[in-house]
């Protein structure tokens, strides 16, 4: 069996995407607040971090700059999985304000993550996410215990929970085979 510790990123610096308008993809480059940074220092000192043998992290800065602070921390080496990226408000890259953000979330709540029959959407679905999820933990079986350093939306495709607290350790096991 395999035990991963989902850890959610640390508290982020959302101001930084209206300052700069940015879109996208753009939007997940910014980096954690002091909160954010302060908030994975204390994670980093939780004991059942202390069996990990690696971090696997998403390659969003949020994510990518909490696994580095476990890295040092903890010494383990950081493997960043491109599949354990955060939801996709909108596949086609083009979103660019926090207000169509809420809508497309809206939307994604409204529906529970899942195309109503015979139509899409522009979000990613929940069983897209839970798919790409499930292929990034199948490659980390052979492993005992594997930190992974991602996000709210895509640790809740595994784990029955309405919000995940920022730096927040969630315990995953899953069997070999």
């Amino acid at each position: 069996m395999t035990t991963f510790y989902l850890i959610r990123h640390g508290e982020p610096e959302w101001t930084i995407n209206e300052r700069y308008k940015l879109r996208g993809h753009g939007r997940d480059l910014v980096p954690l607040t002091p909160l954010g940074i302060k908030q994975v220092y204390e994670a980093s000192r939780d004991d059942r971090l202390k069996n990990a043998q690696l971090i696997i992290s998403s390659p969003y800065t949020r994510a990518l700059q909490t696994a580095a602070i476990l890295s040092k921390e903890l010494q383990l080496e950081i493997q960043v999985e491109f599949d354990l990226r955060e939801w996709q408000p909108d596949l086609s890259f083009q979103y660019d304000t926090m207000k169509q953000l809420q809508e497309l979330g809206a939307d994604y709540d409204l529906h529970n993550g899942i195309y109503p029959e015979g139509e899409t959407r522009l979000w990613e679905s929940q069983p897209m996410m839970k798919a790409r999820m499930e292929g990034v933990i199948s490659k980390y079986l052979y492993y005992e215990h594997v930190i992974v350093a991602g996000h709210g939306m895509l640790f809740r495709t595994q784990y029955p929970i309405e919000e995940i607290p920022h730096a927040h350790i969630i315990e995953l096991n899953k069997v070999r085979g």
